[in-house]
């Protein structure tokens, strides 16, 4: 119980870092962890990881609002898109093998952490506002297809490319990408993991709750954190916490 417990608090952490900071799925951190130290089946512990992030990604899209970080009208055109192939792309990952779920999110996450700290993010939210609108509409809906299918297929992913594609290709600034990817986080995790536990049934409880709670906590100081931050030192934090997560998760999955 006592392990169960120190490896679910310590895969919250970097859970919750990655979620209030960058908006990042729970699932590349909680899902490589409790199926390497607990021996947990992959799909178990995806639906785990996805039910943690429902409420660490509400507490931190709570938080960039409060901040007036978030785009909700915008986000919701991302969000309706990418819920419709949320649910597609869980019930595809039901069909494949435990190894192939999951893999190509933890390099993602190493690398888009490097990128965040050599090229920052440095966009205005005027120079944001100033985009086409319906231009951003139509890449809104295409990218939302493919990232509620990532999200639901391996489970993580999903907050990355949402990250990236935000400030990347639809011009946000790093706050307010990051508030709108969690708000739409919160919805595509609520749908993914109810799911998965549709499909393979309730989950451990006590791996669920110590999870839960745990990436709440740490997504509500990150999120905190992050809001009061420059633009400089937000890139930086961003990059350093996504490169140092990527490097200990490629660690923990592969050696």
């Amino acid at each position: 119980m006592l392990f169960k417990f120190i490896i679910c608090f310590i895969a919250g952490i970097g859970a919750g870092l990655g979620t209030g900071f960058a908006g990042m799925s729970a699932a590349a951190v909680i899902s490589p962890m409790l199926i390497t130290f607990l021996g947990m089946p992959a799909y178990e512990a995806v639906g785990i990881a996805l039910a943690s992030d429902v409420l660490a990604s509400a507490v931190s899209a709570y938080t960039y609002g409060k901040n007036k970080n978030l785009d909700i009208k915008n986000g919701i055109v991302m969000m309706i898109s990418v819920l419709c192939f949320t649910m597609m792309g869980s019930y595809v990952a039901s069909l494949v093998p435990n190894s192939t779920m999951g893999g190509f999110s933890v390099v993602m996450t190493f690398f888009l952490g490097i990128k965040f700290i050599v090229k920052p993010v440095m966009t205005t939210k005027e120079t944001m506002a100033a985009a086409d609108a319906k231009k951003r509409f139509i890449q809104s809906v295409i990218c939302g297809m493919a990232i509620g299918f990532i999200c639901g297929f391996v489970g993580a992913g999903g907050g990355m490319m949402m990250l990236l594609i935000l400030t990347g290709v639809l011009g946000y600034e790093l706050k307010t990408a990051v508030g709108t990817s969690v708000f739409i986080m919160a919805f595509t995790a609520l749908t993914g993991s109810v799911s998965h536990f549709a499909i393979d049934g309730i989950p451990d409880i006590r791996c669920l709750t110590f999870c839960v709670l745990s990436t709440l906590l740490w997504a509500r100081i990150a999120a905190l954190f992050a809001n009061k931050a420059s633009a400089v030192v937000l890139n930086r934090a961003t990059g350093v916490v996504l490169t140092v997560l990527g490097a200990a998760i490629m660690i923990v999955k592969y050696l």
